[in-house]
């Protein structure tokens, strides 16, 4: 149901442009903390025309898990996990196999390294439940058919220009404005703030075609990417579900090209002539950008907005949700009171190194395409044949293991130039400050992660005297700063630290380690805080 824009209230502590997964993300992070959040979209309903995203990463599902809604969305995803943790290299669907990687993409549980593995979901099926919950949420309205023109700001509030598809308009007074409006970002444009890097040259066009009958030709068995070398239609291809419906990227074709030989280039792909409907299409170049600048003063971009990457390895709506993680328990702590003005710095500061090497990951996995691929005699049979194939399979185990077994980019990054990390302690552990806390199983189901407060969480080994816990929890109360104290085994905190304390802030990243607590806690929290000592 459409918004009006009489409906709008006239203030409201935050406004998010852009109703996509990292806005309603930002929402999510922002709402569940009491923060009021008004978020503007102008689109009515959410379109399946295009899958968009097919892979939320484990950092994703664990963002899930935290706000309780994985179980939510693995219900909705067209395909289980156990559909397939494969990525198959192949001539067709129909040929010969050239290479396979299984385990990918985080699909598979890898010991107690993370709590949630993978999901292949079209980005529509995250977002439609994303909306739900965000709508859920009291503190948040989601203004549908509506869209964000002018922003301008003042020392304690900005007002943004809301306008309707008449583009009759009105202004709504926020203190802080979130830019979560994709590549053509209005508030981006509103900043002055502007993208810088590369565009690939090479085109690509991506189709949906459903295909009924296809699954009972495909020769390799289940996988969620195939990766078709052939020079008839070198391509990347997957199933969107089990119905028949199947997603395609065909490299170095052009809007016209694609659109003219459609059919061709999907029996090319299948290698076998079906009756394919195409139901979307999609052309596109792959993107390799960076605003210069993700903040002024009160507004703030992240997602697509802030950075672009080529999807290869799945990267991107991950980035994103990240950056919108981050930024929301930063805003709502300066908006509670608690907050420094360094906190809100350490946006950039943070995400800022991670979004630079996801964009270099994505950038070496776009030099490396199907059409990069192939070789001469790859679909004859005989030696030459053989021979070709066995130099394919050499190659691409080469070049592309790192796209689909890459969780360091996922779970291994770390706020190390943050300014609100407290510094490594003396004897390095096998974890450091600004990294991800380290997972364990507590007991059957439970994550360490599960036992996290929504504020800070000191955590301590199960041997550290209550006593000497106390003057973090003092400091924390006298600056304001929510803390909670959770309990773990000594042995498995010692074993995964180094260390028999840490404080970890609420996205799950450790800002502080320690044997024992500091002789100054105080300055310990305004450090975290963001603030400088009063």
């Amino acid at each position: 149901m459409n918004t009006t824009i009489e409906d709008l209230p006239a203030h409201t502590q935050t406004l998010i442009a852009g109703g996509g997964p990292v806005g309603l993300a930002a929402a999510i992070e922002l709402g569940r903390r009491g923060i009021d959040c008004l978020v503007v979209e102008p689109r009515t309903t959410v379109s399946h025309a295009r899958p968009r995203c097919k892979t939320l990463n484990v950092r994703t599902m664990q963002h899930l898990r935290r706000w309780g809604i994985t179980e939510r969305l693995r219900q909705r995803a067209p395909l289980p996990v156990s559909w397939s943790t494969d990525i198959v290299f192949c001539t067709s669907l129909t040929g010969y196999e050239l290479s396979r990687f299984s385990g990918v993409l985080g699909l598979a549980l890898e010991g107690d390294r993370f709590p949630e593995t993978g999901q292949q979901a079209p980005q529509y099926v995250l977002e439609e439940l994303l909306r739900e919950v965000v709508e859920e949420l009291e503190p948040c309205s989601l203004a549908l058919g509506l869209r964000v023109g002018a922003v301008r700001q003042h020392d304690e509030t900005a007002e943004v220009t809301v306008l309707d598809d008449a583009d009759r308009s009105t202004t709504v007074e926020a203190a802080y404005v979130l830019g979560c409006d994709g590549p053509r970002s209005a508030v981006r444009a509103a900043i002055g703030a502007t993208y810088t890097g590369e565009r690939a040259l090479r085109p690509n066009f991506g189709l949906v075609f459903h295909a009924p009958e296809l699954s009972d030709h495909v020769r390799h068995g289940p996988a969620v990417q195939y990766w078709i070398l052939n020079e008839t239609a070198p391509a990347l291809m997957g199933p969107i579900d089990l119905e028949g419906n199947w997603w395609l990227i065909a490299f170095n074709v052009d809007r016209e090209s694609g659109e003219r030989g459609a059919g061709a280039i999907i029996d090319g792909a299948t290698g076998v002539s079906v009756d394919a409907t195409v139901l979307s299409t999609d052309p596109w170049t792959a993107h390799m950008q960076l605003v210069d600048r993700a903040r002024d003063r009160r507004v703030f971009l992240a997602g697509d907005a802030a950075h672009l990457n080529p999807p290869f390895g799945g990267h991107g709506l991950n980035t994103g949700l990240s950056d919108a993680v981050d930024l929301g328990w930063k805003l709502a702590a300066v908006l509670d009171g608690w907050a420094g003005p360094r906190l809100l710095e350490s946006y950039e500061a943070e995400r800022r190194p991670i979004q630079t090497q996801v964009i270099a990951a994505a950038e070496a996995n776009n030099r490396v395409l199907a059409t990069d691929l192939l070789a001469e005699n790859i679909d004859r049979e005989g030696p030459a044949g053989a021979r070709a194939r066995a130099r394919a399979h050499a190659m691409i185990q080469a070049t592309k293991r790192a796209e689909f077994h890459a969780l360091e980019l996922v779970l291994d990054l770390a706020y190390e130039s943050s300014p609100v990390i407290a510094p490594a302690p003396p004897a390095a552990g096998p974890a450091r400050p600004g990294a991800l806390l380290p997972h364990a199983w507590i007991s059957e189901g439970e994550s360490l992660y599960d036992r996290l407060g929504p504020g800070m969480t000191l955590l301590a080994a199960d041997d550290v005297p209550g006593e000497a816990l106390e003057p973090v929890a003092r400091a924390a109360r006298a600056r304001r700063v929510p803390l909670n104290t959770v309990r773990a085994p000594a042995r498995m905190l010692r074993a995964k630290l180094g260390t028999g304390l840490a404080l970890v802030r609420p996205d799950q990243h450790l800002a502080w380690l320690g044997d024992r607590v500091p002789e100054d806690p105080i300055a310990l929290i305004d450090r975290v805080r963001g603030a400088e000592r009063s």
